[in-house]
């Protein structure tokens, strides 16, 4: 079976999601668990948590296939005293949360390391995250791959490795791998597919894969840009998209669309995607 949906709206409560999921074609989801442009955030509210979990059991939406995607603020490579902290108190704070509504995976970017270099930002990362995972237990974070713009780390798998390698607990860390982000830091996803599964293997496991964040790229490979487009509509392309899509080792994979429009766009984004993907 394939496993597909999109990044779903969270205003109003979480207790919308399963069904406006299963309502857009999916059965797999990615939610921010608070406003992701704010500091400041809030705990689900007891019958919040209840209709959501309900609604999880109706529509047969299971816990590998739920998704929490960290706030935009957050940056715990930074070498900044008071946004490190705060970013750290936010990223525990979210872990709680993905804890309370009984979802396992928090993706996360790296971080940037604003100038400092790379092996200062990866350490500032290992140290927030051992700090993290000793305070909430339960939360698996999976390290997204980024484009190497604004000091970002991360935009080689190899930088996911050494974090991983680093941290007091690695087997609560995966990773994962967004398309769009991966074509646009040379990646070539579509013609080194293989090539690119197999360094991944390599260096951390392709049991460590637990998402892919479907996207389109509105760039060319290697761009570094980071603007992800709709499904066919990119530079990726439906050609691209069918070679990526159609490898035994993607289609085990879920995948969580993150292109541009609401729901009734990440509706029509779902049907183009299964027609792309062949059936044995």
């Amino acid at each position: 079976m394939i496993y597909i949906g999109a990044h779903m709206p969270i205003g109003g409560g979480f207790k919308r999601v399963p069904r406006e999921t299963v309502e857009i074609g999916g059965n797999t989801f990615q939610i921010f668990p608070h406003n992701p442009r704010q500091w400041n955030a809030s705990y689900p509210k007891e019958e919040d948590i209840k209709k959501f979990k309900e609604g999880l059991h109706k529509f047969n939406i299971m816990q590998q296939y739920m998704l929490c995607h960290s706030g935009y603020l957050i940056n715990i490579a930074s070498p900044k005293k008071d946004g490190w902290e705060k970013s750290l108190k936010l990223l525990i704070k979210e872990m709680e949360i993905c804890s309370m509504l009984g979802i396992k995976y928090l993706n996360i970017h790296p971080g940037s390391h604003l100038g400092i270099g790379e092996e200062v930002g990866i350490k500032k990362i290992v140290e927030a995250l051992n700090i993290a995972l000793d305070s909430e237990k339960n939360t698996i974070i999976l390290l997204e791959n980024v484009t190497k713009k604004g000091g970002n780390i991360g935009y080689k798998i190899e930088h996911l490795k050494k974090i991983i390698d680093k941290v007091k607990y690695p087997e609560r860390l995966g990773i994962t791998i967004d398309t769009c982000h991966a074509w646009d830091a040379g990646y070539d996803i579509v013609n080194k597919l293989d090539e690119f599964l197999t360094m991944i293997d390599k260096l951390i496991g392709l049991n460590n894969l637990k998402f892919i964040h479907l996207n389109d790229s509105k760039n060319e490979l290697g761009s570094n840009k980071d603007r992800h487009e709709n499904i066919g509509k990119g530079k990726i392309g439906n050609d691209g998209l069918k070679v990526f899509l159609n490898h035994e080792i993607i289609k085990k994979i879920p995948w969580i669309l993150e292109t541009p429009g609401d729901n009734e766009v990440h509706k029509n984004d779902i049907k183009e995607v299964l027609k792309l993907v062949e059936v044995n």
